[in-house]
C-alpha cells in the first residue's frame, strides 16, 4: 500500500477528467477545486493524570451550493489538513451524485483513540464540539460519524452543542444514538449501499453475484456490513483484512461469524482454518468482487498492476490513486466510486436529518426501501452518463453527474456580490 500520494490533489485530479465533458466556466471549476472554508485548531484537554495534552483538528467546508455542509469526524494519527480537504470534497461531490441536498463537510483529529481513556476522549471530543460550535448547526454543517468515531462521540458533540447554545437541537448532528434522535439502519448504511453497488453493478454487466468470490480489505463496520449483505446475496467471501493482516480460505467465511471473532479478539488473523495473507495480497487475489473497506490511498498504480478482480466497489473513501484508475482502465477492471458506492451513509444521515426537522422516526423497512431507491437510482444516472457522454470510467460518469448538479446550482442562485 502507498501513503505518499496527496488524497487532495488526486481530489483534484479527478474533478479534472470530469470537467473535460462539461461546459463550466474556468472559475467555476476553480471553486469546485477548493474548500470554501477550513478551521485549524489546537485542542487542550485534560488527561486522566491532571496533566494537559494539545492536538491538531480539523473541520473543512467544502460547497454549500446545494445546502448545508455534511461530513464525518475522524480520530486517526494519520489526520491532516490535505486529507480533511479532499474528505470534504469528496463528500460534496457524493451528496450530489446521489442527489442528497447537502454540500461537503469533514473533520478530524490527529490522534489515536487507543491510547485514551473514554473518559479523556469524552474531554476531547466535548473541546472539539466547542471549537466547532460557531460552525455547525442544523442548517449550517452537520456532522456525523467516520474512522473511530461512532454514536457515543456524536452524543457527546451534541449534548456540548444544545447545552452551549441553551436549546434542543437533535439535528446539529447524525449517527446519534436511538435514544438520542439516531436513526434505524444508520450503522448498517455504508455498508448496504456498497451491496446495493455491487448488485446493481453484476446486474450491469450481465453476471451474477450470487457465487461470486468476494475479498474484503478493512473489516470495520463498513467492510464487515458489506461483507454480511453481499454474502446475503449469494456472493462468496474468501477473504477479509484489518490492519493487523488477513485471512484467505477458498472455500469462502462466514462474515458475521468472523466480524463476532474480531469484536472478541480485536482481530480478523486467528479465524477458522484460512491462510494469513497480508493486506497487500488480499488486494491482489483473483476474485470477482474487491471491497476496498480502509483508508485511502490502499491501490497505487504499481499495485495496481497487479490488481486481478474483476470489479472494485469502494467502500472507503479515495482507496484508489489517479494513477491506479489509469491501469485499471486499461485491464478493463469496472471500479465503482466511493462517491456513490459508500454514500449510504451520508443519504442515511440526511433520513436522520429529516427525521430530526419533523420529529418523526420512521420504521427501519422504510429507511432501507428510500435508501434502496435512492441507490438504484443513482446508479442509472452514473450509467447513463458513462454510456452517453463518452467517459473512460465509472467514477468520471459520477463526477460528470455530481459537478453537473452543483454547477446548476450555482448557476441558479447566481453570483454575488
Amino acid at each position: 500500500m502507498t501513503d505518499q500520494a496527496n488524497p487532495f490533489e488526486s481530489l483534484r485530479e479527478q474533478v479534472d477528467d470530469a470537467a473535460a465533458h462539461l461546459d463550466a466556466p474556468p472559475g467555476v471549476l476553480t471553486r469546485l477545486k477548493n474548500p470554501e472554508r477550513l478551521l485549524e485548531t489546537n485542542l487542550t484537554f485534560e488527561l486522566d493524570d491532571g496533566s494537559l495534552e494539545t492536538v491538531r483538528a480539523y473541520r473543512s467546508q467544502f460547497n454549500g451550493d446545494r445546502g448545508p455542509y455534511k461530513g464525518g469526524i475522524r480520530y486517526h494519527p494519520g489526520v491532516t489538513r490535505d486529507e480533511v480537504k479532499a474528505l470534504s470534497g469528496w463528500m460534496a461531490y457524493k451528496c450530489a451524485v446521489v442527489d442528497v441536498p447537502y454540500g461537503g463537510g469533514k473533520g478530524g483529529v490527529a490522534i489515536d483513540p487507543s491510547d485514551y481513556s473514554e473518559s479523556e476522549l469524552e474531554r476531547l471530543t466535548r473541546a472539539f464540539a466547542t471549537e466547532l460550535r460557531p460552525l455547525i448547526g442544523e442548517d449550517r454543517d452537520i456532522p456525523a460519524p467516520d474512522v473511530n468515531t461512532g454514536q457515543r462521540e456524536m452524543n457527546w458533540i451534541k449534548d456540548t452543542y444544545e447545552t452551549l447554545e441553551n436549546t434542543t437541537a437533535p439535528g446539529v448532528i447524525t449517527g446519534k444514538a436511538l435514544d438520542s434522535g439516531g436513526s434505524e439502519g444508520r450503522v448498517q448504511a455504508t455498508g448496504r449501499s456498497v451491496a446495493l453497488a455491487a448488485r446493481e453493478t453484476f446486474d450491469w454487466l450481465d453476471r451474477d453475484l450470487a457465487g461470486a468470490t468476494v475479498a474484503v480489505q478493512g473489516y470495520g463496520n463498513a467492510g464487515s456490513v458489506a461483507a454480511a449483505l453481499i454474502d446475503d446475496l449469494g456472493g462468496d467471501v474468501v477473504a477479509v483484512s484489518d490492519s493487523s493482516g488477513g485471512i484467505h480460505d477458498p472455500d469462502g467465511f462466514d462474515p458475521r461469524a468472523v466480524k463476532a471473532h474480531k469484536t472478541e479478539t480485536g482481530a480478523v488473523s486467528g479465524y477458522g482454518d484460512g491462510a494469513s495473507i497480508t493486506n497487500e495480497e488480499l488486494l491482489t487475489l483473483d476474485v470477482d468482487l474487491l471491497v476496498p473497506a480502509a483508508l485511502e490511498n490502499a491501490i497505487d498504480g504499481d499495485l495496481a498492476a497487479d490488481v486481478a478482480a474483476d470489479v472494485i466497489v469502494e467502500a472507503a473513501n479515495g482507496p484508489l490513486t489517479p494513477d491506479a484508475d489509469d491501469v485499471l482502465v486499461e485491464k478493463a477492471v469496472y471500479v465503482v466510486p466511493d462517491i456513490f458506492a459508500n454514500a449510504g451513509g451520508v443519504t442515511v444521515s440526511y433520513f436522520e436529518w429529516v427525521q430530526n426537522r419533523q420529529r418523526f422516526s420512521w420504521t427501519e423497512e422504510r429507511v432501507n426501501e428510500e435508501l434502496e431507491r435512492v441507490i438504484t437510482e443513482a446508479f442509472d444516472g452514473i450509467v447513463e452518463a458513462y454510456e452517453g457522454r463518452d467517459v473512460r470510467d465509472l467514477r468520471t460518469a459520477a463526477y460528470v453527474v455530481a459537478i453537473g448538479r452543483i454547477v446548476d446550482a450555482y448557476d441558479q442562485a447566481g453570483n454575488w456580490p
